[in-house]
């Protein structure tokens, strides 16, 4: 059974034991249909990982939107080879700082509201003068990360996970991930076989409708900034656009927050015009340049939230990014070279007001399921000053500030 077979087998399964009698249970209790969680029956899109004794179930999407449609992708990742725990392998981050290395909080059956930083995170947050005192959670301090226990059943609802690197602050928002306990039988050489377990997600089909999904307080102010959000998710969503919509989107000033709070800036600068002082050679526009608190500022650019194949390619051991993102990174690099000649840098601080100097490059495209975890992070190590960031990447930074 190949990748696909296995991801429809397994899709037909889910279906037939839990979301088709969810949406049955919702027909016979229609009062429900206005609290109820909508991206279980009506999500943006499902990623099913498959591990050595759990299959995860991450759902994506608006836990408010609508049930007016049922059209999802669904997409598998296997893990099943990999001696890391599945957990950290599906956030991206490696809990590898702490003093307790030896000790993982065991993963309990229900988890709500969950704030855990590797170390990394945790003083990348306090720089950065995060309000923990307004966080209604479960902050988890100095651990070694969690993991799951063979056998049982765990979900994790609403739960955000940080981590610092080169780069700078990682965000990474769960909505709502299930871990199913499985069986994996590797001993035929032919073949491996999966008993899943599907008893626990059962006899949580009245539960899961009766769910009020956890929201911020709707008398924080931010609150009043999730249907701009709401109205990104359905621009980047839309495969008609271009990228001058998005950069005319996030250039309304009722929208500024979303570059200001994902990318902790104090002001943007829109399409600004740098004319080369030394060489004569065409003027660089990058799309936004973004002031930091330290007074200089940094590049954005974005491009497409979907791609046209895949971002990595080459054999075994020898993996690259693909044609089209090495494209994208090589346009960045005309705009590091511009501020690396001082004159350019002078007439652009007489000019615009602004400082550059060594800026990051920041790259937004693509969705998080265009990007493997475990191979395109290594791959950007090589690159300097460069920095990949999928558009999920960006709106989960925003939204989990809404949360502190």
């Amino acid at each position: 059974m190949n990748i696909q077979e296995l991801t429809q087998f397994l899709s037909n399964k889910i279906t037939e034991q839990y979301w088709q009698p969810l949406a049955t249970y919702l027909k016979e209790n229609l009062a429900l249909k206005n609290s109820f969680t909508k991206f279980l029956l009506n999500p943006e899109g499902i990623i099913l990982y498959l591990g050595k004794t759990h299959l995860a179930i991450e759902y994506l999407g608006d836990s408010q939107g609508t049930l007016d449609s049922c059209n999802f992708s669904i997409q598998l990742i296997d893990y099943s080879g990999s001696n890391e725990e599945l957990i950290d392998s599906i956030i991206g981050f490696k809990y590898d700082d702490s003093s307790q290395q030896n000790f993982r909080m065991p993963l309990p059956p229900f988890t709500e509201d969950l704030i855990l930083p590797t170390n990394r995170g945790m003083d990348k947050l306090i720089e950065l003068k995060w309000n923990f005192a307004a966080q209604n959670g479960i902050i988890g301090l100095n651990t070694s990360g969690m993991t799951t226990t063979k056998g049982y059943f765990h979900r994790i609802v609403n739960a955000l996970f940080f981590d610092d690197s080169l780069q700078g602050l990682k965000t990474r928002h769960i909505k709502w991930l299930d871990f199913l306990p499985l069986n994996l039988d590797e001993s035929n050489p032919e073949h491996d076989q999966i008993q899943l377990n599907l008893g626990h997600l059962i006899s949580l089909i009245e539960h899961d409708a009766h769910y009020d999904y956890p929201l911020p307080e709707k008398a924080d102010y931010k609150y009043n900034k999730l249907p701009q959000i709401n109205r990104f998710i359905e621009l980047i969503g839309d495969h008609s656009i271009s990228e001058t919509d998005i950069t005319q989107f996030l250039e309304k000033p009722e929208n500024n927050f979303i570059l200001t709070m994902g990318f902790f800036g104090r002001k943007i600068y829109p399409q600004l015009i740098f004319e080369w002082q030394s060489v004569s050679v065409a003027n660089i526009i990058p799309d936004f340049m973004i002031e930091k608190p330290n007074g200089y500022s940094d590049i954005v650019e974005f491009k497409l939230p979907f791609l046209k194949g895949a971002t990595i390619v080459g054999k075994s051991n020898r993996e690259t990014f693909s044609a089209e993102i090495n494209s994208y990174i090589s346009q960045t690099r005309k705009y590091q070279t511009y501020f690396e000649d001082p004159n350019n840098r002078n007439w652009s601080n007489i000019t615009y007001g602004i400082q550059v100097h060594y800026p990051k490059r920041i790259l937004v495209v693509g969705r998080r399921t265009d990007f493997k975890t475990d191979e395109w992070r290594e791959i950007l190590h090589d690159y300097r000053d460069i920095e990949i960031m999928t558009f999920d990447d960006l709106i989960d930074g925003v939204v989990a500030q809404f949360y502190m």
